[in-house]
Order: C-alpha cells, then structure tokens, then sequence
C-alpha cells in the first residue's frame, strides 16, 4: 500500500477513536442517568436521521473539493461542536441530566452527535481515496484495511468511553475528544498527499445534482437494488443500535461492558487483517450476500438465554463479518461507479441505507419499553416460553434481537435468488474484465 494512503488510514484512526468514543459515552451516559431503554433508541435515531440528512451534501463536498482538505474541515468542525457541548454541559440546569424528558439534555445530545456527525465526511472521502491512490486488483484488500481501522477505533473507544464515564463523565469525556481532534488536525496537515484531480463533468459547477447521481446508479444494473439491499440490513441494524447497550448494561456495569467491547472489537481488526491478506473473492457481492445470512443467523440466536458468553460470542462474529459485508459494498462500488462521481454516489448510498435505520431505532425504545417488556415480564410471553428463555426486562431487549435476526435470513435468501444479484454480479465481473 502507497505510504499517503497508509498515512490517511492512521489518521482516520485517530478520528475514529475521538467519534466513537463520543459516540459510545454519550449512549452510556444517558443510560445511567435516567435508566431509560427509550432514550438509548432516541440517541442511535438521533445519530441515524443526521446520517442520512447530510450524507448526499457530504459527497458533494468530496466530489467537488480536495479529500485532505474535507478531511480537515470534518476535524475542524466535529472540534468545534464538542467545544461547543462541553460549555452546554457547564451551564445545563440542575436536575436535567436525569430526566429524559430535559430539553436542555437532548440539545446537550443534539450539540455533542453533531459533532460525531462531522467524522461522517472523512467516512466518504476514504472509500474515493482508495480508488484515487490504489490499483483495482488490490482495493478489495485496501478496503480490509479500512474495516481494520474501524476495528482498532472499537477496540480502544469502547472501553476507554467506559472508563471515561466512570471516572469523569462527560466532561472527561470531551475533554478527552478535543485533545485527540486537534491532534488528527495537526498530523493531517503535516501529511503530504498528492490527489488526482477528477475530470470535472459538462456544466457541472459544484453542485449537489442528486438528479445526476440517480442516473448514474440507474444505469448500473443492479446498483439500486444493491443499495436498497443494504438499507434493509440497516433497518434491522436499527434495532441493535437501538437497544445493544441498554442489553449488555442489564447484564454488567458500564467498565465490564466498555471491556467487553473492547475485546470482541478485535474481530474488526482480525477480520481486517484477513481481508488485506486474501481478498473478497472473484465476486464480492456473493460474499457479501453468504456473510449477511451467517450475521442474521447469529443474530436470531445469540440472546436466546441471558448469557454473557453467548453475548460476547455473538458479537464477536457479528463483527467479525462486519468488515466484510462493507468492504464488498464498497469495492463494487469503487470499481463500477466513475471516480469524479464516487463522493456523491458514496453519500446518496449513505443516506438511503440509513434513511430506514431512524425509523426503527426511534420506534424500538418505545416498542420494547411499552409492549416487549411487559411481554416477557408478567405477559403472555413470559407464560409461554418464560421457563426456558428467561423472564424479565432484559428477556424482554432479548426476544427483539431474535424476532430481528429471523427477518434478516428471510430478506437476504430472498436477495442471494434475485435476478438484481446476477445483473449487478455480471457488471462488476465485466468492469474487472472478466469472462461472464
């Protein structure tokens, strides 16, 4: 790999670190504060809804500006924000920060995952990175890198977000963030990258054109059909955003989850590494549909008892395969979409796939706080299967996970026999130059 591409990546690291430790604390925070499963799915819609309101713009940025330089502006204005959160916090009045219903706690939220929200822009410029600055052959196991970045950033944020929280809370916290952004600003700077500039398109000057993106989607058979395909995974991922936290913290204190995470996190890294190592295959789109029937599957059972070890080993997997599943998305997409269009092709893809996620996780909290629960508690799902699943609020979190699970497998079989799958198959093999 080029040395600019490798010094993106370590800086990428260091954002990454910043954002989710953010990211995780916050969602820790709230849940110990106000003891509130709502609230938990409120903060992972928050995050979800600005995903997708401002990744179409975000692409434009890239596609129209210098990566380093958007990866700059991402750093500048998540420091801003958190800056901006942390003199919120001083000034909160007493008593909100342990009620759900506080205004002055969801703007302290709104403030502080805008900030997560800006790291969002270096998310879009990567990928276009990669296909800029590494040979095709090779950008299915650059992409593995990518997934390994992410990996480390879950490996060392979920558990010092932990132990953040129960040292000094948010303030700790953001402190924590500001020290760590202003010191990817300053290495980003210092770092040389020399950037091909893409071929600007006819009467083009810098605008979003969401009518051309669709076009170009549109005549790439398959494409749609692949980007719906990942916005029902999210949709189901909603619930796992959702409600994931409130799980494992009726489970284990907040330093025991931070912990765990932490170490199921080195999935990430050893998927990554094995990925840069072997590669996806002649097809990553048949790898992407075998990965996400193996995720479902563990998903519709990896709850099934209260179980610590069978909690950890389902994330484990489930992060395993991760990587794997974005790295495929993501070298179809590098290898069939033109370059000077990759940032808002990336962006659209973005905000359409977690464009059904909001609904979900602002929908789940309630759901399971009001109808799950109560279920697997004193009702009648706790009188049906209560004596060998278990009875209770956590049973309750759980039985949604395996209902979600049991969704996916169905919708990606239906996938893996689709004639969109052939055709988009059959363009990636022919934009590699393969016999189809």
């Amino acid at each position: 790999m080029s040395t600019p591409f490798l010094h993106c990546l370590a800086n990428t690291l260091l954002a990454n670190i910043v954002n989710f430790t953010v990211w995780f604390a916050v969602t820790f925070w709230i849940f110990l504060e106000t003891q509130s499963v709502l609230a938990t799915g409120m903060i992972a819609g928050i995050y979800l809804v600005l995903t997708a309101a401002f990744a179409i713009w975000f692409g434009s940025l890239v596609d129209h500006h210098r990566k380093k330089t958007m990866m700059m502006v991402s750093s500048l204005a998540s420091f801003l924000l958190y800056a901006a959160a942390l003199g919120f916090y001083g000034i909160m009045p007493e008593g909100s920060r342990t009620s759900a219903a506080s205004p002055a706690l969801w703007l302290f939220v709104l403030i502080t995952m805008l900030g997560v929200i800006a790291g969002n822009i270096r998310n879009i410029a990567l990928p276009t990175l990669v296909t800029a600055l590494i040979p095709p052959e090779r950008r299915d196991r650059a992409n593995g890198l990518v997934g390994m970045v992410t990996g480390i950033g879950f490996l060392l944020t979920s558990a010092i977000s932990g132990f953040l929280i129960a040292w000094g809370g948010m303030v700790a916290t953001l402190a924590f963030a500001l020290a760590l952004t202003l010191a990817a600003c300053l290495h980003l700077a210092l770092t040389p990258l020399e950037e091909p500039r893409a071929e600007q398109e006819e009467g083009e000057h810098r605008k979003i054109d969401i009518a051309g993106t669709v076009r170009v989607i549109g005549a790439i058979p398959g494409l749609f059909a692949l980007i719906l395909f990942s916005a029902f995974n999210n949709f189901l991922g909603g619930v796992f955003m959702a409600l994931m936290d409130a799980y494992g913290l009726s489970l284990m204190r907040v330093e025991e989850w931070g912990l765990l995470w932490a170490v199921v996190s080195c999935a990430f890294i050893l998927s990554g590494m094995v990925i840069a190592r072997t590669g996806l295959g002649r097809n990553p789109l048949k790898t992407l549909m075998l990965v996400n029937l193996v995720i479902w599957s563990v998903s519709a059972v990896f709850t099934i008892q209260s179980s610590i070890p069978l909690l950890a080993a389902g994330c484990f997997i489930w992060l395993f395969l991760g990587p794997y599943a974005e790295a495929a998305e993501q070298t179809a997409l590098q290898q069939v979409v033109p370059y000077e269009r990759q940032g808002r092709v990336f962006g659209f893809a973005q905000s359409v796939e977690q464009a059904a996620s909001p609904l979900v996780a602002f929908l789940i909290g309630p759901l399971t706080q009001l109808v799950f629960i109560p279920l697997m508690t004193t009702g009648a799902g706790a009188e049906a299967i209560g004596d060998w699943y278990g009875t209770g609020p956590e049973r309750g979190i759980a039985i949604v996970f395996t209902i979600s699970g049991v969704f996916g497998v169905v919708a990606t079989a239906i996938a893996f026999n689709s004639r969109y799958y052939r055709q988009l198959s059959a363009a990636y093999a022919r934009a590699q130059g393969q016999a189809v």
